[in-house]
């Protein structure tokens, strides 16, 4: 097996082999091994981060800056309207300066229809590898993640587990697409059945939907669209009930809302719990939105296991950094 990782990008879950992922994952595990027994990881003494953050963050934000600190390395927040870029200095000249400065680039940036864009603009002029940290259409930190969480619960051979991946009410804001359209691409890759579920216009993008429907065919597995959220409890042994944005319903923000407003019984309970098989486990990208996306007796029940999600952001993200700024492959 041929692998390299130093200088790559990570924008994507999908451009990287499932070897290479596995590589991933199996780095995250050492890595929190040993951060529980405080044995120290220099892996990238003297290396500098910069985090570019349009958008805000407690757990992206925290796992990138503790992690890079914990390897021997530096983190430096940089927030936009501090920044040139809101005087309009271009991707180019963003990514060309930052990647002579420091050895890395991570970016969040997840307004609909810019984010990608801008993170693949910065990639292609940057010398250092650019990590997207969330934007309007990927969120393979989270991913990788919550791929790490369920390997952890039910073993590395994925094959034939049931996923719920549906749509939840929520008021806080409007959630990007990116975590339910990472999951679908990363999740088939590992042959789970997955089964979404959302409301008439709550829909994923039409592209990431053909490559996750790609995959599933490549590896023998299910992926599976309804209007019913109990659809997506029944049998499944994980559950990720989350809001996202409805995009396609319009552009703007008021009608999007309005729209959600019909579907505050989209609300993960005990009774659709109940639905689930015995083993099951609730997860969730982290902030809930309590009594909305989830009653409390779900997410701080004996089921829940987002704390454990949670903290593998830690320890994945300091695996993509170790091999992505100064692995030895």
């Amino acid at each position: 097996m041929s692998t390299f990782f130093r200088g790559r990008h990570f924008i994507d879950t999908q451009d990287y082999t499932r070897e290479e992922i596995d590589i991933m994952l199996e780095l995250s595990k050492d890595l929190k091994r040993k951060f529980a027994f405080s044995e120290l990881t220099p892996y990238l003494l003297y290396k500098t981060l910069f985090l570019i953050f349009f958008d805000q963050s407690t757990r992206t934000r925290n796992s990138m800056e503790a992690g890079i600190a914990q390897l021997g390395g530096n983190g430096i927040y940089l927030s936009p309207d501090k920044m040139q870029l809101s005087h309009g200095e271009s991707p180019k000249d963003t990514g060309i300066i930052l990647s002579r400065f420091g050895d890395a680039i991570g970016i969040r940036h997840c307004a609909f229809g810019q984010g990608n864009r801008y993170i693949r603009n910065i990639a292609d002029h940057s010398k250092a590898p650019v990590m997207n940290l969330q934007d309007d259409v990927y969120h393979p930190f989270q991913a990788l993640a919550d791929l790490m969480t369920i390997q952890e619960r039910f073993g590395n051979n994925l094959r034939g587990l049931k996923v719920g991946i549906s749509w939840a009410y929520a008021e806080s804001h409007l959630k990007p697409l990116s975590v339910p359209q990472s999951q679908i691409l990363l999740f088939t890759r590992y042959a789970m059945d997955i089964t979404v579920a959302a409301p008439k216009g709550f829909d994923l993008m039409p592209d990431i939907v053909e490559q996750a429907n790609k995959n599933a065919y490549e590896n023998n597995c299910k992926i599976t669209f309804t209007e019913s959220m109990d659809e997506a409890f029944e049998g499944a042994h994980i559950v990720f009930p989350k809001n996202w944005g409805g995009f396609f319903i319009s552009q703007d923000p008021v009608a999007i809302r309005k729209e959600q407003e019909k579907y505050k019984n989209w609300i993960c309970t005990q009774d659709k719990m109940e639905l689930m098989d015995r083993s099951g486990v609730y997860m969730h990208a982290l902030p809930a939105d309590r009594g909305n996306e989830v009653t409390d007796s779900v997410i701080d029940g004996p089921r829940s296991i987002v704390y454990d999600e949670a903290e593998n952001r830690l320890h994945t993200a300091k695996a993509v950094m170790t091999l992505l700024m100064g692995g030895r492959y």
